[in-house]
């Protein structure tokens, strides 16, 4: 048994941890920019709806980036920074290389912040935004982004080659990448739903459609007729470069129909229609459930979107506001 003082002590302790805890879950809010930039999220919209009358592809590539920055240190807009004497960029890493976009609608979206309040809004808490009005206007459900994220000082191209889920893994590997970041089966499964919109290049799924696995075959869990449709847009000695629609049923819409697809053998990359296809998997239930169920897959995504922008955020003082999200102040 413990002493009084120990008792006492350990309480006390165990008080002090506990609202350690919760002040840290806490230190994003909803509600952070109200009183210091209250249009942020308006102004930051109306950018993203206008980009979207000239580029129907801005909103996924929007919420891309804002995934493949918080899967490196944390949703800290890292991946915004370019190439600096001290800053080897994460553009630049193979995930990201000549494939992310919508750089400059981030850039105007950041100029007309700066002009409204300037040193206020972050460019992590840009990329959260974004994300939620790109899929909000497409046709997704809205959800209340948690808010105060601060800039790093630097970036991680090592730490985007080797955490960001690729569309070559095995559903193991990047359940592990999933779980590392705090994140669950069910989150991957939702959050995987995002590609209901977008392109992928060739080069990121042509192995499933001529030698998949080096079985000289095209990848067996590939619907025939989809197999065909996909030849077509990525000839075998074509660049790579080509792209097809993520979800080739509403490819510009957020809805479910991503998961009517993996069901029927039509998800474009193979970490897709692995979450349907891998025997066993406890993804597969939940496949199902969305494919069925679109209400379910949107409650489930929204809060799947909360938890992946609370991966390790700078608050407080830690990093900055950066003034330019492509480089730290002063540099």
């Amino acid at each position: 048994m413990f002493s009084s003082n120990t008792a006492s002590s350990f309480f006390l302790s165990t008080i002090c941890l506990t609202l350690l805890i919760v002040q840290t879950k806490s230190q994003l809010s909803s509600t952070f920019y109200d009183t210091t930039c209250p249009n942020a999220s308006t102004i930051l919209r109306g950018i993203i709806q206008q980009a979207l009358q000239s580029d129907v592809r801005i909103g996924a590539s929007l919420i891309r980036l804002h995934f493949h920055d918080c899967f490196v240190n944390g949703c800290d807009g890292s991946i915004l920074l370019d190439n600096s004497a001290n800053i080897q960029s994460e553009k630049d890493a193979a995930p990201n290389t000549n494939s992310t976009r919508g750089f400059n609608v981030v850039d105007n979206i950041k100029t007309a912040l700066e002009n409204s309040c300037p040193g206020v809004v972050s460019c992590a808490d840009i990329l959260a935004l974004g994300a939620e009005a790109s899929v909000s206007l497409q046709g997704g459900p809205s959800w209340s982004v948690q808010l105060g994220r601060r800039d790093s000082l630097t970036a991680n191209q090592a730490g985007a080659n080797s955490s960001i889920p690729g569309p070559f893994e095995s559903l193991t590997n990047i359940t592990a990448k999933f779980t590392a970041v705090g994140l669950n089966t069910t989150d991957l499964v939702a959050l995987s739903g995002a590609h209901t919109f977008g392109r992928a290049q060739c080069r990121l799924f042509s192995n499933r459609l001529y030698n998949f696995s080096g079985t000289g075959n095209p990848d067996p869990t590939l619907n025939s007729s989809y197999l065909a449709t996909l030849q077509q847009i990525c000839p075998q000695s074509g660049s790579g470069f080509n792209v097809a629609n993520l979800d080739p049923t509403t490819p510009d819409s957020f809805d479910n129909n991503y998961f009517t697809n993996l069901v029927n053998n039509q998800g474009l990359l193979q970490s897709d229609q692995e979450l349907f296809s891998t025997n066993g998997a406890p993804t597969i239930s939940i496949v199902n459930t969305f494919s069925s169920n679109q209400t379910a897959f949107f409650q489930s995504f929204a809060q799947s979107m909360i938890n992946m922008g609370n991966i390790s955020p700078l608050t407080g003082s830690s990093g900055e506001i950066r003034s330019d999200c492509k480089k730290v102040n002063g540099s």
